[in-house]
C-alpha cells in the first residue's frame, strides 16, 4: 500500500480486499443483510406481511393522525412514486391502510392505519423485539449494546442527511 497525505493508498485488489475500512463496512453490510433476512422471514412467517410493509407500518404509527402523504412515505423508504403507490395499493388491499383526503388540501390524499394495520403493528412488533434481543443485542457484550445503538442512529442520520431528495 502506498501513501498519499497521511493516508494509504491502495495499489492492488489484494490491498482492497484486506484494508480494515472496507471489511469493517462489508460486516456491517452483511450483518444487516443477514439479520434483515431473519427478521424479516420471522415477520412474514408470523405475520404475513414483508419487512418493508412492517416499516411502513410503524412509520405510520409514529405519524398517527392524520396520516403521511405518499411522497413522505416514500423518502423515509428511498422508494420511487411508482413503488410507493404499488405497495400503499397492497397494503390497502390487505386492510392495513387507508386513503384519506387530506384536510389541508382537498387534492391531496393521505394513508393512514387501520384498526388492522394496529393490531397487525402490534403483533408484529411483539415478534421483532423478541428476535431483535435473540439475533442483534445478545451477540454483544452487554455494556457495549447502549453505545452501539447510539452510533447506529448518528450512522443512520448521516447517511439520510446525504441522500438527494427525491422528486
Amino acid at each position: 500500500m502506498g501513501e498519499q497525505d497521511g493516508q494509504r493508498t491502495i495499489t492492488t485488489a489484494k490491498e482492497a480486499a484486506d484494508d480494515e475500512l472496507v471489511l469493517a463496512f462489508g460486516r456491517l453490510q452483511g450483518a444487516a443483510n443477514r439479520l434483515e433476512y431473519i427478521l424479516g422471514r420471522r415477520i412474514e412467517q408470523e405475520c404475513g406481511i414483508s419487512h418493508l410493509i412492517y416499516e411502513v407500518l410503524l412509520i405510520l404509527g409514529r405519524a398517527g393522525e392524520p396520516g403521511l402523504s405518499m411522497r413522505t412515505i416514500g423518502q423515509e423508504q428511498v422508494l420511487t412514486t411508482g413503488g410507493v403507490t404499488r405497495l400503499v395499493d397492497r397494503m390497502e388491499a390487505a386492510g392495513l391502510v387507508r386513503r384519506v383526503t387530506d384536510p389541508d388540501d382537498r387534492r391531496g390524499r393521505l394513508v393512514r392505519l387501520t384498526a388492522q394495520g394496529e393490531e397487525t403493528a402490534v403483533r408484529a412488533s411483539r415478534i421483532h423485539v423478541e428476535n431483535i434481543r435473540r439475533y442483534f443485542l445478545e451477540p454483544l457484550p452487554a455494556t457495549d449494546r447502549k453505545r452501539f445503538a447510539e452510533d447506529l442512529r448518528i450512522l443512520s442520520h448521516s447517511a439520510r442527511d446525504a441522500l438527494p431528495q427525491l422528486p
